[in-house]
């Protein structure tokens, strides 16, 4: 092939090939820096006019979603350019200095559960970027996950939309459709090897690459449970906490339907385990403590007619001293119960006397992203609407913050999807205290907004 593509790409290297076309290491000529990137060559699988204008216009729309999603978050390749020469398709990105994690394993060996974990925490927020877009990335895997050099972050590449559009063929009805299935075996879930992916396919995808993260073992090696179809895997992973695994185990659910429903949710779990145990500690459970056990009582029918046993003038006495031991026994037991019930009803409404009343939602001001997630700690910005706490940071919850400026009080937090405001209910004072009693981070996605909002349900200190 031409070592000049477009009359302005120097190849330097091909860096693989397969069934779509090639990619290749290439200079920009036109740049003073000469900058480096990676150039994607594709080519449609048929060969026939109406097919490549509908090749064409689909190539075009998918190079418009790689061109917004590449220019809100630095995990995505942006995109430099498009263009067709002889018949086939280029894509020019942004070459990601680093790593794969395929290479990163044959490197240095097995991930530990914290380095797992920092990898998922950090990828999570991307993929919901993404699926608020609508988009279903469709291939994620060691291969196509860049530890980025400078800073270790996971950057996410090579989307599946744009290969998909060069296997677009007519069906027996005359109709554009997909002749292949964008995926990996072992990393896709069923549903999408059938060719209906779901948001939580990429979920699916992210967890089986955890998985071979921690044990090494590419997963179409892993067994299945027969009765289930659910990947058995935790045995060959032993240093991973119960509470990680469990999220793994989620995430990579048989059934869409349980797994976790957004990627801000698989987030939440694993921020939220973080603070149960530590990383790579597995947790043992405390011992049993062996309580003896009461023996059997049998019973014994009593006709009130006769008795086969003979008249014994002390049985009665017996029977009397063991009814009135029941009975002292009874009091004494009432007796100590009632104090240790009043103290746990005391106890009870102690906690509740001291948890703070919710008065509403109130927006404390945005971060610096579109990823619909925050950090603790992390700084809040004005917008149009200014920051209304201090300190001025993402809080955490239950802590104690000053209002700093007048904001209005709202019965709920604005709801998808139109983010309407819900009612306001009331009005917070400017230096007022409040405590911060829920959180929550969102995008519009109508919106051209390049930040995510930060609502907050508050209460007043008691």
């Amino acid at each position: 092939m031409q070592t000049l593509l477009n009359n302005r790409y120097q190849v330097i290297q091909t860096l693989g090939g397969g069934g779509f076309g090639e990619t290749f290491l290439a200079e920009d000529t036109q740049m003073p820096s000469k900058r480096r990137c990676v150039i994607k060559q594709l080519k449609p699988i048929q060969n026939n006019p109406q097919i490549y204008q509908l090749v064409q216009e689909r190539f075009q729309r998918e190079a418009a979603i790689l061109e917004d999603l590449g220019g809100a978050t630095d995990q995505i390749p942006s995109l430099y350019a498009y263009f067709q020469s002889e018949g086939q398709f280029y894509v020019v990105q942004e070459l990601i200095e680093g790593q794969t994690l395929t290479a990163k394993m044959q490197q240095q060996g097995l991930f530990s559960e914290s380095a797992v974990r920092e990898i998922l925490v950090n990828l999570l927020p991307v993929l919901e970027y993404i699926h608020l877009k609508r988009i279903i990335h469709r291939d994620i895997k060691p291969d196509n996950i860049i530890l980025r050099d400078r800073d270790q972050k996971p950057v996410l590449i090579d989307f599946g939309a744009v290969r998909e559009t060069m296997g677009t063929v007519f069906n027996s009805q005359g109709n554009p459709t997909s002749s292949i299935v964008i995926g990996t075996p072992g990393y896709m879930p069923s549903e999408q090897a059938m060719g209906r992916p779901v948001f939580s396919s990429d979920i699916y995808s992210l967890g089986m690459t955890a998985i071979y993260l921690l044990t090494g073992i590419q997963p179409p090696q892993l067994e299945t449970d027969p009765r289930t179809g659910e990947i058995i895997w935790s045995q060959h992973a032993l240093n991973v906490s119960p509470t990680f695994a469990g999220v793994i185990d989620r995430a990579i659910a048989y059934h869409p339907r349980d797994r976790f429903p957004s990627a801000r949710e698989m987030l939440q779990a694993l921020q939220m385990g973080a603070n149960t145990f530590p990383p790579t500690q597995t947790y043992n459970p405390p011992p049993l403590i062996n309580t003896p056990v009461a023996p059997t009582q049998h019973t014994v029918s009593v006709s009130p007619g006769f008795s086969h046993q003979s008249p014994n003038p002390d049985n009665g006495k017996k029977g009397i001293f063991l009814v009135i031991l029941m009975v002292c026994g009874l009091i004494g037991v009432t007796a100590i119960a009632l104090p240790i019930t009043n103290w746990f009803i005391a106890q009870n409404q102690s906690t509740q006397a001291n948890q703070p009343l919710s008065r509403g939602w109130i927006r404390l001001g945005a971060v610096n992203n579109t990823l619909g997630t925050a950090t603790i700690g992390e700084p809040l910005i004005q917008t149009s609407q200014p920051v209304t706490i201090y300190p001025s940071v993402v809080p955490k919850v239950g802590t104690q913050v000053t209002v700093i400026n007048g904001v209005n009080v709202r019965k709920n937090k604005p709801q998808k999807p139109d983010y309407k405001l819900a009612e306001k209910i009331s009005t917070l004072a400017k230096e007022e205290k409040i405590i911060i009693l829920n959180l929550d981070y969102f995008t519009d996605p109508t919106s051209s907004s390049q930040y995510t909002a930060v609502w907050a349900e508050v209460g007043l200190p008691n």
